[in-house]
């Protein structure tokens, strides 16, 4: 490793370390999801079980292990936390920038930095590096896959096709077949475009077959005999069905993919889409002329099958969340590197168009950072000083990475001016918002004020709360939680949280037995009580 490589890679080392892992415990878990899948992993590490993910002391066959598996492995080391069950979603992110740093300093020098960098400071990355969820292990992986895959056929060394199959199984354990189909389909696509058939059949290599087999199968194999009921609740349930059907009310628009990918994108959203023009313009001006694409231009086709295919596949899908097209972040960050690799020798500055739009883009998100306390409290954006101060300092952000990039340092300087506002966005929102958060959306200080409140630990039930709040209380008390519409009122001595509003509701469920008001945590507007046994 030279010494410039050296220091690149410090430096992509502090990046990462503020932007994924940085400040990742400063608010408790928040949503259902991210409290449920680190109480699974910490179920099973409690009864020492890496086959059968458990919840509740029941099988919970929802999605596959290995994020579970990477969460047992924190808690081992150091410790059952918000911040050990965010640090496997943290580790794959910088894995993947790492990837793509070595990728382009091995195939696209002169960018390599800039790639790595971009792809860390995409919101979709950055957001998702933080969550304790399936997501970004399935974008990591998925994204070395496309890399090995791409860096096969450039060099022909089948250790990268070797990698490409071991990480498309690691894909497959992260969340399921949809790994290998996406990258059939990316494969297909770009085979049909370059009219390179036999890419198809090269592409499948016995050795690399049989790797993905050892690597993926033993756990679906084991866990297949332990629960029957696997193949029809994970293969039947949440993927053919959650894919066919709004069984899960996840229902958006058919173009619902198109904003959530611009965001997803930023602050680089302007780039995308004028890398994505560029492409466009010169494969058309290829086609025209009969001749055959060059190297660099089918690898920007390469990454836009991998941006455009997620995007489409999911928008077909009856059921749509935004993590579902995380893998795609990625390939943007790549087309616009390899964008930039072609134009920094240019002459002529950045466009001023481009300029302005990438510095509106770039600059905006710190208005919201600025206000979050408000967004998250009062769900509005305030008036007066506080909006006009916020406003202020997006316009000097955004004449100064406008003016940057129009003069003659042209697009030289576009890493730099853009991490800037990128770094002010994320110092704000964790410094401003991580109280904010923690108290109004995160179950943390309501256990802790359960906890101050009873001698002994006693069990839990809930009534009328959000399933946030109830998955949430699971994790941080480590217990199941009763929840009495479910018909589960527990007769012994036990705690109940329920919403302000539901005082008459609780007194008739308890109807013949003590209770005792415990106190009201206004933040999320519930109430505690003490319910005594049934008599």
């Amino acid at each position: 490793m030279t010494i410039r490589t050296r220091t690149d890679v410090l430096l992509l080392a502090r990046f990462c370390a503020f932007l994924f892992f940085y400040g990742i415990g400063h608010f408790g878990l928040i949503g259902a999801d991210e409290p449920r899948y680190a109480q699974v992993a910490h179920e099973m590490l409690e009864r020492r079980d890496w086959i059968t993910p458990v919840l509740g002391g029941h099988a919970w066959l929802e999605k596959p292990p290995l994020y579970y598996w990477q969460a047992m492995l924190a808690y081992s080391l150091l410790g059952v936390s918000e911040t050990t069950a965010r640090l496997p979603s943290a580790v794959d992110a910088t894995l993947l920038v790492i990837a793509i740093y070595f990728f382009f300093l091995r195939f696209r020098r002169g960018v390599e930095v800039d790639a790595a960098l971009m792809t860390a400071s995409c919101a979709g990355v950055v957001g998702f590096a933080r969550a304790a969820s399936m997501d970004m292990g399935l974008t990591a992986a998925f994204g070395v896959a496309m890399l090995a895959w791409w860096a096969w056929r450039e060099s022909e060394s089948r250790i990268y096709l070797g990698i490409f199959y071991a990480c498309l199984a690691l894909g497959t354990l992260a969340k399921g077949p949809v790994a290998p189909a996406l990258a059939v389909i990316v494969i297909v696509l770009f085979a049909a475009a370059t009219r390179e058939w036999k890419l198809l059949v090269r592409s499948v290599w016995l050795p690399g077959v049989l790797l993905f087999c050892a690597i993926a199968l033993p756990w679906y194999i084991a866990v297949q005999v332990r629960n029957p009921q696997f193949f029809r609740e994970f293969i039947l349930e949440h993927n053919l069905a959650r894919f066919s059907t709004d069984l899960y009310h996840h229902r958006q628009p058919f173009w619902y993919y198109l904003p959530v990918m611009a965001l997803a994108l930023a602050p680089w959203t302007i780039f995308a889409i004028a890398a994505f023009v560029d492409l466009l313009r010169n494969w058309a001006q290829r086609t025209s002329t009969s001749g055959d694409p060059d190297l660099d231009l089918q690898f920007n086709l390469f990454a836009c099958c991998w941006l455009v295919v997620p995007v489409a596949f999911f928008s077909i899908s009856q059921s749509k969340l935004p993590g579902y097209i995380l893998p795609a972040v990625p390939a943007g960050a790549v087309l616009i590197a390899n964008y930039l690799r072609r134009h920094l020798e240019s002459a002529a500055p950045a466009s001023k168009w481009l300029a302005v739009s990438h510095a509106l883009v770039a600059s905006a998100p710190i208005v919201p950072a600025l206000l979050i306390v408000y967004l998250i409290t009062e769900h509005r954006l305030p008036a007066g000083r506080p909006m006009l101060s916020a406003l202020g300092v997006a316009f000097v952000l955004c004449a100064g990475v406008a003016i940057t990039l129009t003069s003659r340092l042209k697009l030289r300087m576009l890493r730099f001016v853009t991490l800037i506002p990128v770094v002010l966005v994320v110092a704000a929102a964790l410094k401003l918002g991580s109280p904010a958060i923690d108290q109004t959306l995160s179950s943390r200080p309501l256990a802790a004020e359960l906890a101050s409140v009873e001698t002994r630990k006693l069990p839990l039930a809930v009534c009328g709360v959000s399933r946030e709040l109830e998955y949430g209380l699971n994790f941080y008390r480590n217990q199941t939680v009763a929840r009495y519409e479910a018909g589960s009122v527990p007769a012994a001595e036990h705690l109940l949280v329920t919403p302000a509003s539901w005082r008459e509701t609780v007194a008739r469920s308890t109807s013949g037995r003590r209770v005792s008001f415990l106190g009201h945590y206004s933040a999320q507007d519930v109430d505690y009580y003490w319910v005594a046994a049934k008599p």
